[in-house]
């Protein structure tokens, strides 16, 4: 049966990473988009640590650019070549250092991006595409016809119809949760998310990171940079700024001995961060929820006549030495598009036509990523010493190694050994072993 006649084939609500690849990639297959951001520009409420693994943004441009995109125009900021993971308590900080040629090489590179710029280049792209957008207007109400199909949209007095409509307006959807059945996330599976920008010019940025010139390095601390609370801060190299933040989950930042605002300040004034920041201006600041549930937050991504992809579909992954979600929003989007716009041609825009787009996102990296690392999210949420006593094993481990200050010294072994076993070491044993198992 033909389908009636819709003010557009394709609505999108949002136009972050997952929303503008979704309409992007819909308008080049030749469909009428509409795009409606609640921001008053793409990235103005959007926030991140700032990192995106390219490779799914590169297999969009390498499918349907058509060359039209030049790479190194993309405004990312910088090519992340350095990986810093560091756990620290009060008084100390141990940090691992690594870089390799393979991180930076074309199709598993990533790099530190400012949403700002960024999504508003995005959002130049989508325009340029042919899509129509309305930004500063925000998504009210699904439309629904009497079977429950999804119909359009309302957003204020208007009411705008489609056949299919993607909701990517990002984490806690209202939309999703109000009108599409999706649950309300648990505290335990949410965290509060802070962040700080700091101004410095580029060669200070490189020389106190210690990179080559333009590159950049990537950050991610553990332990008293939370007060012990579950959760880690973040530090990326931009081009002439750094951001810096925090993320810890809402259930245990509730029992803390602190708030976020004042763990924020403390993690800045640590001895390992203070000299990185040292006289720069702080440029911007800002605060966002972010999911922490991985595979089990992922409810029903297919409904009839709608599709939710990127952070509205909680597609996110925190594994403690890496945060990824730009990389699953981009994918998602592109896949909802192909859905879409295959179930527009078919003239099926119910649940079961639009099924391919759980076929795609069941068959690629996104899924199979989130099931590999299901049982991540309940390991780091009881994992309690790694939060607390860790760090400060560490810490006490390298001091024996490095204080001098005269007394005759033990062979190394019968100064670590002390310290090791005063955590229990079978216990340690098996805390370690539950953690690699998860990972």
């Amino acid at each position: 049966m033909a389908l009636e006649e819709r003010d557009f084939d394709v609505i999108v609500v949002g136009c972050g990473c997952a929303g503008a690849i979704a309409a992007y990639v819909a308008a080049k297959k030749g469909k009428s988009v509409l795009v409606v951001e609640r921001g008053e520009y793409a990235g103005a409420k959007n926030m991140t640590g700032g990192r995106i693994y390219a490779h799914s943004l590169r297999a969009v441009f390498d499918e349907y650019a058509d060359g039209e995109v030049d790479w190194d125009e993309i405004p990312f900021e910088r090519k992340i070549t350095h990986e810093r993971i560091a756990m620290m308590d009060p008084a100390s900080n141990m940090t691992i250092d690594y870089t390799s040629e393979n991180l930076g090489e074309a199709g598993q590179e990533s790099y530190s991006v400012l949403r700002g710029e960024f999504d508003q280049w995005l959002m130049g792209l989508v325009e340029e595409g042919g899509c129509e957008i309305i930004p500063g207007i925000a998504v009210e109400a699904l439309l629904k016809d009497e079977g429950g199909c999804v119909t359009g949209i309302r957003a204020g007095e208007d009411e705008i119809t489609a056949h299919v409509v993607i909701v990517a307006e990002g984490q806690n959807s209202l939309l999703a949760e109000r009108f599409l059945g999706a649950p309300r996330p648990k505290a335990n599976q949410m965290a509060v998310g802070i962040k700080e920008v700091f101004e410095l010019d580029e060669k200070t940025i490189e020389d106190r990171f210690l990179t080559p010139e333009g590159e950049g390095a990537a950050m991610l601390f553990v332990g008293d940079c939370t007060h012990g609370v579950v959760g880690g801060g973040f530090m990326y190299a931009n081009k002439t700024s750094v951001s810096l933040g925090l993320v810890s989950t809402i259930s245990e930042m509730e029992k803390a001995d602190t708030t976020i605002y004042q763990a924020m300040e403390d993690f800045k004034n640590h001895p390992a961060v203070a000299p990185i920041i040292r006289g720069a201006e702080m440029v911007e600041h800002s605060g966002h929820m972010v999911s922490e549930g991985g595979a089990e937050m992922v409810s029903e991504l297919v409904h009839d006549g709608a599709l939710v992809a990127g952070d509205a579909a909680m597609l996110c992954m925190n594994l403690g030495y890496m945060v990824r979600g730009m990389d699953l929003a981009v994918a998602s989007g592109r896949f909802a598009a192909e859905a879409a716009c295959e179930a527009i041609d078919a003239e099926n825009v119910s649940r079961a036509g639009l099924a391919g787009y759980k076929t795609r996102m069941d068959g690629s990296f996104v899924m199979k990523d989130l099931r590999t690392f299901a049982k991540w999210p309940h390991t780091m949420e009881t994992w309690e010493r790694m939060f607390t006593d860790y760090p400060k094993m560490v810490g006490e481990i390298f001091d024996s190694m490095f204080v001098v200050d005269g007394t005759p010294q033990q062979p190394l072994r019968k100064r670590i050994m002390p310290i090791v076993k005063q955590r229990g070491l079978f216990k340690l044993a098996k805390e370690v072993k539950g953690a690699l198992s998860a990972l």
